[in-house]
């Protein structure tokens, strides 16, 4: 519980903050007066006054914002060319766009830094590694570890973790002879198979044997230059990706139930966590990208909301009243309440059922 909740807060904290970070950096390149850096919505719990910039964090741990004079289009104008509305729709527009394109960024170093630090794990087709190890599972219980080699399953030689998989599988509930190398050494136990349940290709449920093994990788070392060039196609990959998935919830060929919110992130963030820093940077970065393409969403209250509103400025000649704006902003809060509601019953039926 303890390792799930800091790699939760260290997650969404850094992201959050990159991404208010990029709204911050252009609005004061830009010129513009910036009154508040939060992390994390009303009302404020702690912050300190630097300059005239309040930076803070509150209590509500959704989001951030960044406050900048004169924001609100109905704001009483004073002509101070430092106010938000004062800029031209261009600037205005590379502002709201800093966030998501923080995000991206940061997706791609987190990549490429992991590539060269840690290099890429890919499968061993020679032998059978074993990955993650089920606490107190079959496996566990006889004593193999992660990074051991499963030499045979009751006699039959096994040269990749398929061919092993399929033994134990097609032995559900029976005793299995596994023999395996830890350190060197060559170990032989017994154990019963756990039964499960796994999707065959046409989808239906077959009842399967486990002994609650991962598959394991090997880690290959990578250049800088090959890791920039990895972590920029990874980047690219899992945009595609992402992009996919949402066309597939708006045509509904995904269900909704196959989206995470607070509650699924903070489980899968425990356990990659778990697995080493490598995994839980690589789950960082695939969620900045999560977060930039979300963010650029056309809905009121998130930034792709805003950007459709500077769009419709530029065609009418003049911003939309803020009575137009306030009703837009409640339908969009509407909807972003309802996804969150809806996800995390999802989420807590998932950790329920196990």
């Amino acid at each position: 519980m303890t390792t799930t909740i800091w790699a939760t807060v260290f997650v969404l904290g850094v992201l959050i903050f990159i991404h208010e970070l990029g709204h911050f950096l252009v609005a004061k390149w830009a010129g513009i007066k910036v009154e508040r850096f939060s992390l994390g919505f009303p009302p404020k719990m702690i912050g300190k006054q630097i300059g005239e910039t309040d930076y803070c964090i509150s209590w509500v741990p959704l989001g951030g914002y960044v406050k900048m004079v004169g924001e609100n289009p109905d704001e009483p104008s004073t002509g101070d060319p430092r106010e938000f509305m004062s800029k031209s729709v261009g600037t205005r527009t590379l502002v709201i766009l800093a966030g998501p394109l923080m995000n991206f960024i940061a997706a791609a170093l987190i990549f490429i830094a992991v590539l060269w630090l840690h290099g890429r794990d890919t499968i061993d087709k020679t032998q059978v590694v074993v990955g993650p190890v089920v606490a107190d599972g079959p496996a566990d219980k006889i004593g193999i570890k992660t990074g051991d080699i499963i030499q045979a399953v009751d006699h039959n030689r096994v040269a990749d973790f398929d061919s092993m998989a399929k033994l134990i599988h097609s032995r559900p509930g029976d005793t299995v002879e596994i023999l395996w190398k830890h350190d060197g050494d060559l170990y032989s136990a017994r154990v019963r198979t756990r039964i499960d349940t796994a999707k065959k290709t046409d989808g239906a449920d077959t009842v399967v044997g486990v002994i609650g093994i991962g598959m394991g990788y090997v880690t290959e070392t990578v250049g800088f230059t090959a890791a920039v060039s990895g972590g920029i196609s990874q980047t690219f990959d899992f945009c595609g990706e992402m992009l996919k998935f949402l066309w597939g919830l708006f045509s509904g060929s995904v269900s909704i139930k196959n989206v995470s919110g607070p509650v699924g992130i903070a489980q899968i963030a425990g356990k990659v966590a778990r697995e080493g820093w490598a995994v839980l940077m690589n789950f960082m970065a695939v969620l900045s990208l999560n977060l930039a393409l979300l963010n650029i969403l056309p809905v009121p209250i998130l930034d792709g909301g805003h950007l459709v509103f500077l769009l419709i400025e530029k065609l009418r000649g003049r911003p939309l009243s803020m009575k137009q704006r306030a009703v837009a902003q409640q339908v969009g809060m509407l909807l972003l309440v309802l996804l969150i509601v809806t996800v995390t019953y999802h989420d807590i039926a998932r950790f329920i059922s196990g």
